[in-house]
């Protein structure tokens, strides 16, 4: 093979190098599958103002140096460390719609270990939760699919007319069923559910870890009347509706048995599970529904009370390294003296018309291919290894919760 031959080769992969480096600037995506960094995240769903607050607050977030978010159809994705955990968080907006779209963009745009959801929550149960005080529910249901029934027929689980006032009769809005809804997930047929229930790894990890958390009392001032506390075993309802009545409340805790309503937590609960990934729902009591608002101090310490226990469960997950695969399959794939053409993770450099399907050696250039392999090793970890077809790098292990 001549020098010229040689140079020409060398130049065109530097080109293809910078390009490919160029390309990994211009996507800060990129950034975060490169080998520097390429290891799998744990998603943490947030969902209002205050829990961005609570988090910022904290102190404990450090943000990527060189990527620290990622924009993606309007919303921002912060990357970065969280207790020494790599981590992507988004802040999802209210409703479930809202709540899933931000879940699937995190599944499909970064490679995610698994999803920890906190925020906050009206209490439907006093007698267990009151403001402040943290919910880590076994599942949650999805209390929004409604099948109204027409006046006059077999009634429903909700029967209007038993809320007339001041005395109960007969209403024109007649009753309500509460429906299932299809959870779709790979390789199993659409399955009808009503309940979403929290990873069992990491709901058994979750009781061990922050059962001697100590949760904030008070915030600029004011504190709550009674040191806050976590409390596992309970259920949640979440739906598109804010619910501040105090008899609607009462219906759904006695008619399911949860203790918490939200918007969210089912629809992260659903596309997680959807996409087979591992989820907790971690969740600050701000109100009581049906009683009077504690404050805005109260409703900021149900934020920062859900995070920390939301940062310490993820101080407890490892997140599984993915290894960076450097190899180079450099193949010479014409053993004339004039021609070569090699062969790198399936690009081929060279001229095409000399080649066949012989894998040759070269006897007196031997140290120069020596070099240009050590060469296009460098050129490789500086492209981020965009030659390598993504989809190629996109699995990972589950790894294990301790």
């Amino acid at each position: 093979m001549s020098s010229v031959n040689l140079v020409v080769m060398v130049v065109g992969l530097l080109v293809l190098a910078q390009q490919s480096f160029q390309m990994s600037l211009r996507n800060p995506v990129a950034e975060t599958n490169n080998c520097k960094i390429d290891f799998t995240r744990l998603g943490l769903v947030l969902t209002s103002d205050t829990n961005e607050q609570a988090l910022q607050d904290s102190g404990l977030f450090t943000p990527d140096a060189e990527t620290p978010y990622v924009d993606i159809a309007g919303r921002r994705f912060h990357i970065g460390t969280l207790n020494a955990r790599y981590i992507v968080y988004v802040k999802s907006g209210g409703n479930s719609v809202n709540a899933a779209i931000a879940v699937q963009i995190l599944l499909n745009r970064f490679r995610i270990h698994g999803i920890i959801h906190f925020g906050s929550a009206g209490s439907l149960d006093i007698k267990s939760l009151v403001p402040g005080d943290v919910s880590v529910p076994l599942a949650v249901a999805f209390t929004g699919a409604w099948n109204w029934k027409k006046f006059g027929s077999e009634e429903g689980k909700l029967i209007f007319g038993e809320f007339n006032y001041p005395v109960n009769g007969e209403n024109l809005l007649a009753s309500v069923d509460y429906d299932t809804v299809k959870l779709f997930s790979k390789g199993q047929s659409p399955q009808d559910v009503f309940w979403f229930p929290s990873t069992t790894s990491w709901y058994s990890a979750a009781t061990k870890v922050l059962q001697d958390l100590e949760l904030s009392q008070c915030y600029d001032g004011v504190c709550l009347p009674s040191k806050p506390k976590i409390v596992f075993g309970t259920k949640g309802s979440s739906s598109d509706s804010y619910i501040k009545n105090k008899a609607y409340g009462d219906f759904l805790h006695k008619a399911f048995n949860v203790s918490t309503a939200d918007q969210e937590s089912a629809a992260v609960a659903w596309t997680s599970l959807s996409n087979e990934k591992p989820f907790i729902v971690i969740r600050g009591a701000s109100n009581v529904a049906g009683a009077a608002s504690p404050g805005s101090q109260a409703s900021y310490l149900a934020s920062y009370n859900a995070f920390l226990a939301a940062a310490k469960f993820i101080e407890s997950i490892p997140t599984p390294r993915l290894a960076c695969d450097m190899q180079t399959n450099f193949k010479v794939v014409d053993k004339d003296d004039a021609h070569c053409q090699c062969n790198i993770n399936g690009l081929t450099f060279g001229d095409s018309e000399h080649q066949h399907s012989g894998q040759g050696t070269f006897a007196s250039q031997d140290s120069a291919l020596r070099f240009l392999r050590h060469l296009l090793l460098s050129l490789y970890s500086l492209g981020h290894g965009t030659w390598r077809h993504r989809q190629e790098r996109g699995l990972f292990s589950h790894g294990s919760v301790h």
